[in-house]
């Protein structure tokens, strides 16, 4: 079974407050993208538990401690099926913001389910993917939602990019999120993300933020450099996606030239 685990977005990503755990509630809309992953799994005929291969984008670390092999642990601790084959061709960018291992983990517990004839429900899927990250449940049903709490309390929403062309710029730079929280100060946003998503597209760099931007901006001056030429470019909205390190921008149209950003991920496509 061959899957396609996308990435996705961020349109807007504002820090509302600090909790009493230490994490942070924020809002955003999580917006799937067609940049994807090749993810291929079957039956397997020679091992007893699993195999894993990978290609594209070198992994790093021991294959247990992948969010693939943990969505595969998981599932097989509550669900009698055979061994598997897994294969990984990896082109989503690693520290990117873009949700990748996320997508990754969320498609494995999918296609297991769909494979072996598991009769798993969506919902049941959402719950086991929650317990591998806050942010993999988003990927079962893989539609654009409301995200509140830690990024973990969704709200579907009925909207739409569709026709809208995406360049998304990922630059060679690591950004921690201790880094990207070093200048934040939370705050309730005047307007909700669900009123600005309402707007024309051309009002959204007025009033569509990213709080994550402030502190990245300061210490990577790159990354801004990076949205100020999408702008240039032509886009009619531009911005970091999550705590960075790439960075987006919606155009009316596929604009005619990416070869500013040398030595930079570049990947685009039409918008869903």
């Amino acid at each position: 079974m061959l899957l396609f685990p996308n990435a996705k977005i961020n349109l807007g990503l504002n820090v509302i407050e600090r909790r009493p755990d230490g994490y942070h509630n924020i809002e955003t809309v999580f917006y799937p993208i067609g940049i994807s992953d090749v993810l291929e799994i079957e039956p397997s005929e020679t091992c007893t538990d699993y195999s894993f291969s990978a290609s594209g984008i070198p992994l790093s670390g021991d294959p247990e401690e992948n969010l693939i092999v943990k969505a595969y642990r998981l599932l097989r601790s509550q669900y009698q099926f055979p061994a598997i084959d897994i294969s990984l061709c990896k082109q989503i960018p690693f520290g990117a913001g873009l949700g990748g291992g996320s997508a990754d983990a969320a498609f494995m517990l999918k296609g297991l389910n769909e494979l072996f004839e598991l009769k798993i429900t969506k919902r049941k899927l959402e719950s086991l993917a929650a317990k591998l990250g806050a942010d993999c449940p988003v990927f079962i049903k893989n539609k654009p939602v409301f995200a509140t709490g830690i990024g973990n309390v969704f709200t579907p929403i009925k909207f739409s990019l569709r026709g809208y062309f995406l360049v998304l710029i990922k630059p060679d730079i690591h950004v921690s999120t201790p880094e990207a929280y070093s200048l934040i100060i939370p705050q309730k946003p005047e307007m909700s993300l669900l009123e600005i998503i309402q707007k024309p597209l051309s009002e959204w760099k007025t009033c569509m933020k990213n709080d994550f931007e402030k502190s990245v901006f300061a210490n990577h001056p790159a990354i801004e450099n990076i949205k100020s030429n999408l702008y240039d470019m032509g886009a009619v909205y531009a911005s970091m996606s999550g705590s960075g390190s790439s960075v987006f921008g919606i155009f009316e149209s596929e604009p005619e030239r990416t070869d500013a950003f040398a030595d930079c991920f570049v990947a685009g496509g039409m918008l869903e």
